[in-house]
């Protein structure tokens, strides 16, 4: 194995990213990539909307080779367990021990899962584009679909089931649907469109436990409500993939914490990008925080290449601050939610800028009076007013 190796742990976006990167920075040495799916590096937006509305292949979603990393060696279907960052190398679940000279943690993150009890069969996330094809074979028409959760898998899920004839019902903990994204106001437009399509909302409930002997035949909310189900989605939230990391003395009590480079608690060689990442964001404040949006990947790959190809090369590090604008859209039926900014840390101060929030509009979310994050529902007029706030930001 060169010595001069960069290693690169995760085959997602991420992972692509940095290896395309790793390449724009200058960096000739050897390049491997680690990813526990099969599949070379996919679109996973379109998981919960295209891949569940219709049959779409690895192909149709798989992101496009560039000529920079035709030399980049890819070692798929098989996961990392471990990491030794003072002895400098990764331990491969076959048994593989990788040394790296430079090392990029782009694992991202994972689906949590409910623990409630009752039989597994008919329970499904949307993670991989394995998840998304096997959910597609149970969304049929007048199917019953239990969605878990009200955030943006949840909501898009619900969408897509809807447009495929089923029936949906969608059960959350809070009060409107994508609360913490976009607020009471915008949550609640936001719903009014699902239920003017037929979503029935359970609203402030969760799940007590799962009925069915050897598949779910329906749910009980902790007051007792049941609901029938054919198809049960869980919805719930995501945890990073940070298990491998353990026993080197880092923070991981929310992903990885990086500093303002994102080196990994200021180890020259060891990055990290994507939404594993928990960095202090130079526009906003200085918090670490994890950002689990489209924009972020590319994003801290950038960042973080240019980190590491400084340290490897010896060259003088880039310290102007990493000051991403976070960005993610969600299309939900024919209707578009583009967001730019930081809205969460505006949620105190939240005005609708342009429209009317059952129409198309436009809401800003401030903090201390500043114009942090701008969020746009609607059609395309929207989105595009939204864009053009966005860029001032």
């Amino acid at each position: 194995m060169d010595p001069r190796r960069v290693v690169v742990v995760g085959a997602s976006m991420g992972g692509l990213r940095a290896a395309e990167q790793l390449r724009a920075a200058g960096w000739s040495g050897p390049i491997t990539v680690v990813g526990d799916e099969k599949h070379m590096p996919y679109n996973r937006p379109p998981l919960s909307k295209e891949v569940l509305a219709s049959d779409v292949s690895h192909e149709a979603v798989a992101f496009r080779a560039r000529a920079a990393t035709a030399d980049v060696e890819w070692r798929l279907g098989v996961r990392a367990v471990a990491a030794d960052l003072d002895a400098r190398h990764v331990s491969l679940a076959d048994g593989t021990r990788l040394p790296y000279a430079g090392l990029v943690v782009a694992t991202g993150i994972r689906p949590r899962r409910l623990p409630c009890p009752g039989p597994a069969e008919g329970r499904h996330v949307v993670r991989t584009l394995e998840d998304a094809q096997g959910l597609r074979g149970a969304l049929t028409p007048g199917s019953r679909v239990v969605v878990v959760g009200a955030g943006f898998i949840g909501c898009e899920v619900a969408a897509t089931a809807r447009g495929l004839g089923a029936e949906v019902a969608v059960v959350a903990p809070e009060a409107e649907p994508m609360l913490r994204p976009l607020g009471a106001e915008l949550g609640a437009a936001l719903r009014r469109r699902h239920q003017a399509r037929g979503v029935a909302f359970h609203l402030g409930r969760t799940i007590g436990h799962f009925r069915g002997i050897d598949a779910v035949t329906g749910v009980v909310l902790d007051d007792g409500t049941h609901l029938p189900a054919d198809v049960v989605v869980e919805a719930v939230g995501s945890s990073p993939n940070t298990a491998w990391l353990e026993g080197n003395g880092l923070d991981l009590s929310d992903g990885v914490l990086c500093d303002a480079l994102l080196r990994v608690e200021g180890r020259p060689e060891v990055v990290a990008v994507g939404d594993i990442a928990r960095f202090p964001n130079a526009r906003y404040d200085g918090v670490p925080r994890r950002v689990e949006h489209w924009s972020i990947p590319t994003d801290s790959a950038k960042r973080a290449a240019r980190t590491l190809v400084a340290h490897l090369t010896g060259a003088e590090p880039d310290d102007a601050p990493f000051a991403p604008l976070p960005a993610f859209w969600s299309d939900q039926y024919a209707e578009r939610l583009q967001s730019f900014g930081a809205p969460g840390l505006g949620a105190a101060d939240i005005r609708v800028l342009e429209g009317e929030l059952d129409a198309d509009c436009v809401v800003g979310y401030h903090a201390e009076g500043r114009l942090v994050g701008v969020v746009a529902l609607g059609g395309g007029a929207a989105a595009t007013a939204a864009r053009y706030r966005g860029a001032l930001l």
